[in-house]
């Protein structure tokens, strides 16, 4: 089958053939702010990014009188991502469409050339057996229902021209496709990464949200049972399937000076060289800056890193 020959040449030593990431997610899960703190982190010079969304067959105002939505598998050049997936795993380049989300057109084609480190986000890098078979590590986001609705208003009002109305009419559109093409490939992840507030807790509105990741045993996680503590903790629970599973939970409400003394430790786990970890892990803009993020990042770049080693 296509999926095991690919897996059995990204086997073979090929002299330092990049090592791929794939963040999948529902729109506006947090694919693109958690992918932009491990760039920044890793460097222009060592790791690239894309979005599968700019396979997108259909521009914005084709889609208008089509019976699916821009979720839905037969609205994307699928064969295509997969084609340029098994060639960026090979170290080759290729020229990639692009899907102008502030437009929504799409515009002229890009070049990418396959750096140390490959990182894929959007709605369905996980939707094929061949796709998945392309990729290192595999991360599925899924924060709370709430929160993410309330993220995809404020994005697309702020930054692709649509009312909140015309936003909340679409959510409403996408809900089943939703169900049918993006969460499904939830349990084809190695982590799932989930960002909401901690249930139970009266915690201040400015409180950071805090995360909660799911590794599952599919790749070989760092041993972080020494750094629990009031920050973080390990612990044993059930996966969807019934499946015990460690979940990592990661606190919002704690001192960031106590965060940022478990980042250090972590940062000295991962091995890279230099004491400080990069200042771009965790923000969430010019002036805002999540903790359980940096940690969140700081984990997929220690899974990276393993990869490359």
């Amino acid at each position: 089958m296509p999926e095991k020959l690919v897996r059995i040449n990204r086997e073979r030593p090929t002299g330092g053939r990049p090592v791929l990431l794939a963040i999948a997610g529902d729109s506006a899960a947090g694919k693109t702010t958690l992918t932009a703190g491990l760039v920044a982190a890793l460097g222009p010079d060592r790791c690239v990014s894309l979005c599968t969304d700019d396979y997108h067959r259909y521009d914005r105002e084709e889609r208008r009188g089509l019976p699916f939505t821009a979720l839905h598998p037969d609205c994307n050049h699928v064969d295509i991502m997969e084609q340029h997936l098994q060639l960026l795993a090979t170290g080759q380049p290729v020229l990639k469409p692009v899907y102008d989300h502030a437009t929504g057109r799409l515009a002229r084609p890009e070049r990418v050339e396959p750096n140390e480190f490959v990182i894929v986000e959007g709605l369905l890098p996980l939707h094929t057996k061949l796709a998945r078979a392309c990729f290192d590590v595999t991360v599925y986001l899924d924060p709370a229902e709430e929160i993410r609705r309330s993220w995809k208003v404020a994005r697309d009002t702020r930054k692709r021209g649509y009312t909140e109305e015309q936003v909340l009419v679409e959510m409403g559109r996408r809900e089943a496709e939703s169900a049918a093409w993006i969460h499904p490939q939830r349990q084809h992840a190695d982590i799932v990464v989930r960002f909401a507030p901690i249930p139970g807790r009266n915690d201040p509105p400015e409180t950071p949200l805090s995360a909660e990741l799911m590794l599952r045993p599919s790749i070989r996680h760092p041993d972080l049972a020494a750094a629990s503590g009031r920050t973080m903790h390990l612990k044993l629970e059930r996966d969807c399937d019934g499946r015990p599973v460690d979940t990592l939970h990661i606190h919002g409400y704690v001192p960031r000076e106590e965060s940022v003394a478990l980042e250090k430790a972590i940062w000295h786990l991962i091995g890279e060289p230099g004491g400080a970890a990069p200042d771009g892990l965790g923000r969430l803009g010019p002036d805002a800056r999540s903790e359980p993020l940096a940690i969140t990042q700081m984990i997929l770049l220690h899974h990276l890193l393993e990869a490359a080693r």
